[in-house]
């Protein structure tokens, strides 16, 4: 069996101490998904020129965030590394001739962590945390997911973890979701769903309001669709698991690619 990627977007912090329907669909996910050996997560909160990944025995629990409640400070999620799959994975990146950087003691930064305390709450299963860099084109990083794809005959699980529509400037104190940001994640589904690579690497240009869901500053949490599409690139077949809105833009969704 070949494990999917996946692109799963993190939303707040505080998605680690909520329930509600896409909390509870994580939950589900995890248990319904064919139990993996490892886990590679490409994280928006670790925007690097450098492609970095973790390398440590296990990883401490980063709280890089501000401003929530005591409770978020004292979640841990205590999952080891993998050695094997990190040697894997650098031989991977040589062939393609990517220079890669060893981090240790880094930790998990809540872009990997929040999204598997919900889907594997043990943290028994091992982690290890890729950066991505949002200065590459779309081709690059869709290329730098590519060079992974075979982990997931190996029963590794790859997830991009970030956010379609994530402009914390336009968040409002509503669920109901904007007209705008429904636009952009539809237009993002219909070419997801034919696997337009020619679209979606331009969507910055072509996609409804592209500026208002992915502003400047903020295109880091695109940027790991692009590497959880390329892990499956093999298979170039794309399914939308689930679409909800938090605070009115905030999209929360998860993408499924290949996987058979």
């Amino acid at each position: 069996m070949t494990l999917p990627a996946l692109f799963v977007a993190h939303g707040s912090p505080m998605l680690a101490l909520e329930d509600h329907e896409y909390s509870r669909f994580l939950e589900t996910l995890g248990r319904e998904l064919p139990a993996p050996e490892a886990i590679v997560v490409f994280s928006a909160h670790w925007d690097s020129p450098e492609q970095s990944m973790t390398v440590d025995e296990s990883h401490d629990t980063m709280h890089d965030f501000y401003g929530f409640p005591d409770a978020m400070y004292e979640l841990r999620y205590p999952a080891k590394g993998s050695a094997a799959v990190t040697q894997r994975i650098a031989s991977l990146f040589e062939a393609g001739n990517l220079h890669y950087e060893p981090v240790l003691g880094r930790g998990l930064d809540h872009g990997a962590w929040v999204i598997l305390s919900k889907m594997y709450p043990n943290a028994d299963i091992p982690v290890i945390e890729l950066s991505v860099d949002s200065r590459r084109s779309p081709e690059e990083q869709y290329a730098i997911g590519a060079m992974l794809k075979e982990l997931r005959q190996d029963n590794v699980l790859i997830i991009g973890s970030g956010g379609l529509v994530h402009n914390l400037r336009l968040i409002s104190q509503t669920d109901e979701p904007e007209a705008w940001a429904v636009e952009f994640d539809e237009w993002i589904a219909r070419n997801l769903e034919t696997w337009n690579l020619k679209e979606l690497f331009n969507y910055d240009k072509k996609a409804p309001h592209a500026r208002e869901a992915v502003p400047s500053y903020g295109t880091e949490h695109f940027a790991p669709l692009f590497y959880a599409m390329g892990a499956a690139s093999d298979e170039a077949k794309a399914k939308r698991l689930i679409q909800t809105y938090q605070y009115g833009s905030l999209s929360l969704n998860c993408w499924m690619f290949g996987g058979s």
